[in-house]
């Protein structure tokens, strides 16, 4: 029995050499079009290349050589919206853009477009783009950065990176036409019409209207593919333009997908239109889907026949070649010598590319997660910003410097390290919610929209993807962006975009493309007069198993400070992603043990009086072997506050901060506890999933490599204490599932083997 695939390649065959050829609903000539002759051939080429390619995917996979299925077919218009764009217009591709790439390598030399695309069906280590990770459509020379199967998850940091562009221009920065986009340039993405009603979509495209109805330069074009199916769910007949045609803000635009001439003048229009007026377009193009949603899809469960065959009939190569007809530019018989000439050139190559090496060890698959470090980087390397050659040190602090030379709490001393990183490193961007003349919640981005301008401090709308869609958009271009989640509960609303997107990145583009970053968090618990779990969330188990992710948690002023620069060298030398866990409750705090005794305040060290705190490097109380006490953040504080009272009763102990909380520094670790007798950890997350579990992992996995007979019975005790598995309540409860500093005294006294000693009893007089 024939399969889809070879019924749809004998019907191509059967009805050119019939002249069988189905008829447009749009009239239009060549001349109209804008094209010419040898145009529209060279369009047809990369059309028949994308089919021949899906065929050849599903011919590997029957021979156990190739891994993926999901084709272009009946998408293959989309080669003419790519002829309509420059090579160097960045591309956030859908996974049926194949035809869009290879039209797209046509305008670069030594491009291997065949080579390449059969490297990753293979999954072969010499793929260009993720070296045999993924197939995925993506080039670092055709500025298409590498995209998987995530639904609509691109659209947030195509906005992001369009907003870029004219940013770049109005702040005079520098451009390397190799790692910049252009100042006339165009973003494009793509995506199904069911892709466009997830909440991502919904939530870039409304994005992109509200920047662009307060006339804010945006230039960008989405471009809907409807095929009018999603897997097997129908999509309503005129949805996505009853949806989309009306926005505000958005220049909305349709084109028949299976007519090229039609595409191409349309995707011309949206493209004028965006590099002229730097607005959005909803480009929105009908398409067929054939062969269904991938190889495993057997579309005849949800499908009748005589649809399949209709969709089918409705072949874009079909009506492609009618048009090479009508216009005479090529015969029937040329264009089926063409068709086979072009599979016998797929057949022979993928015939080398099946023999090409592969991934084999965790060390090779896991080679790019973390990319490598910039060659050469130093301050001359930063951008020189105009809107601030004016602005020195001494102006920039001008108000603040009598504070500048007391004690300050957290908050403001986070504030000064982030407007002394700004003047010194053009190239950062801060956006979030309320962060610009407000100054943020807590007031840590206090003045820096004054100082700095609304280009450098953003004021984005409330929506978390788009403010690290953003982000991400703007580290594609140059940036080096610092955006804020307002509270940690709220991260959850965008998480993908941190896990699926900007974490991902270098993973699937084998190290050549990177969204360096430091996500601002104001978390965790103990925060008072601040309702419910919404603003005290105490678990950031979201965040710990994403690979290469940098996760660091000051929990006082001095080393707020002095992680955030280097959270930032992170980023701009070794192209990091950082999640900077800003305690809440810790912002203001002063006191340590009583009332005015300011112990929790630092004065603040200006950049040329910096003290590094390098990733991975420790904090440590004490030099007591008895105990040692492993917390951080809100724990660490109260564990100085118990180590008071516990030193009192001449115990001998160590409170450890780890400060930077992911990847863990195992070494530094156990080296800090290698001495001492008993070992507590105090996690005010909560019991289940936080890492506080990881933690306890690594000492016993850690002591057991290094138990003997010998010193089996010096191997430490070790305990934990974490809150409890609940969400924060409002109100006086707000602390009743957390550790407190009575808790941690009581559980090292139980560890201890040591009784809390009893009240002490004034006698009556």
């Amino acid at each position: 029995m024939q399969n889809r695939a070879e019924i749809i390649h004998n019907n191509f065959l059967m009805r050119v050499s019939d002249s069988d050829l189905p008829f447009s609903d749009t009239a239009i000539t060549l001349k109209q079009s804008g094209l010419d002759q040898a145009d529209l051939v060279e369009l047809f080429e990369s059309q028949v290349l994308s089919r021949q390619l899906d065929f050849e995917s599903r011919r590997l996979q029957a021979l156990k050589q190739g891994f993926y299925t999901i084709g272009s077919s009946g998408h293959e218009g989309n080669a003419a919206i790519a002829k309509a764009f420059r090579f160097n217009d960045m591309a956030f591709l859908h996974y049926r853009d194949a035809a869009f790439l290879i039209q797209r390598s046509k305008q670069l030399a030594g491009q291997t477009p065949i080579y390449d695309m059969l490297l990753s069906f293979c999954a072969s280590a010499d793929d260009p783009i993720s070296g045999g990770r993924h197939k995925v459509l993506g080039s670092k020379a055709l500025f298409i950065p590498p995209q998987t199967s995530t639904i609509a998850s691109h659209l947030p940091k195509a906005v992001g990176a369009a907003y870029s562009i004219p940013l770049r221009k109005r702040m005079n920065l520098s451009q390397d036409d190799k790692i910049h986009l252009a100042n006339d340039g165009v973003v494009l993405s793509s995506f199904g019409d069911a892709s466009a009603n997830h909440s991502t979509a919904q939530g870039a495209i409304n994005c992109a209207a509200w920047t662009a109805y307060q006339k804010v330069p945006l230039p960008l074009v989405f471009i809907c593919e409807d095929n009018g199916i999603g897997i097997s769910t129908n999509t309503p007949h005129n949805w996505i333009k009853a949806n989309f045609s009306n926005r505000p803000g958005l220049k909305y635009l349709y084109c028949d997908g299976l007519n090229l001439l039609d595409t191409y003048r349309t995707a011309k229009q949206a493209e004028r239109y965006a590099r002229k007026y730097r607005q959005p377009v909803f480009l929105h193009i009908r398409t067929v889907r054939l062969m269904g949603h991938a190889g495993s899809d057997a579309q005849a469960a949800y499908l009748s026949r005589e649809v399949i065959e209709q969709t089918e009939a409705q072949d874009p190569l079909l009506h492609t070649a009618r048009q090479l007809i009508d216009n005479h530019i090529l015969r029937s018989d040329q264009i089926c010598d063409l068709y086979h000439g072009i599979a016998e050139q797929v057949s022979r190559v993928a015939k080398q590319c099946i023999l090409r090496p592969k991934l084999k060890t965790a060390h090779q698959v896991m080679q790019s997660i973390v990319p490598e470090k910039t060659k050469s980087f130093g301050r001359h390397d930063l951008d020189k910003c105009t809107s601030n050659s004016g602005l020195s040190r001494k102006q920039l602090f001008s108000r603040e410097k009598r504070f500048m030379e007391q004690p300050q709490h957290l908050a403001r001393l986070l504030n000064w390290a982030l407007a002394d990183l700004m003047l010194e490193q053009s190239n950062i961007i801060m956006a979030g919610e309320d962060i610009g003349p407000k100054g943020g919640v807590y007031n840590v981005t206090s003045k820096l929209s004054e100082k700095f301008g609304q280009h450098r401090v953003i004021n984005t709308l409330l929506d978390e993807q788009s403010i690290l869609g953003l982000a991400i958009g703007l580290a594609h271009n140059g940036f080096l962006p610092i955006p804020e989640i307002q509270f940690l509960a709220y991260v959850h609303n965008a998480e993908d975009q941190i896990r699926g997107e900007a974490a991902s990145l270098s993973f699937f583009s084998n190290g050549q493309y990177s969204n360096p970053m430091i996500i601002r968090i104001a978390g965790l618990a103990y925060q008072k007069g601040f309702g419910g779990h919404f603003h005290n969330d105490n678990s950031f188990a979201v965040f710990r198993d994403i690979p290469g992710v940098i996760l660091a948690c000051p929990s006082n002023g001095a080393d707020a400070v002095e992680m955030m620069r280097e959270s930032v060298r992170l980023a701009q030398e070794e192209r990091r992603i950082v999640i900077f866990l800003e305690p809440i409750a810790l912002y203001m705090t002063r006191d340590l043990h009583e009332e005015g005794d300011g112990l929790w305040t630092s004065t603040y060290r200006a950049p040329d009086e910096a003290q590094p705190i390098a990733l991975g490097e420790l904090n440590q109380y004490g030099k007591g072997t008895e105990l040692a006490i492993l917390t951080y953040g809100n724990g660490y504080y109260l564990s100085r506050q118990a180590a008071k009272e516990l030193e009192v009763q001449n115990i001998q102990l160590r409170v450890i901060d780890l400060r930077w909380l992911a990847p863990l520094n195992k070494e530094a670790i156990m080296k800090s506890v290698a001495d001492c007798s008993h070992i507590l950890i105090v996690d005010e997350c909560r019991q289940t999933g936080s890492i506080s579990e990881a933690l306890m992992t690594l000492l016993l996995e850690e002591l057991s490599k290094a138990s003997t007979e010998q010193n089996a019975n010096k191997k430490p005790l070790i305990n934990r204490l974490t809150a409890t598995d609940s969400f924060i309540p409002l109100g006086p409860a707000a602390t009743a599932t957390l550790p407190k500093k009575d808790d941690i005294i009581k559980a090292a006294l139980r560890l201890l083997n040591k009784h809390t000693p009893a009240p002490r009893v004034e006698p009556v007089a």
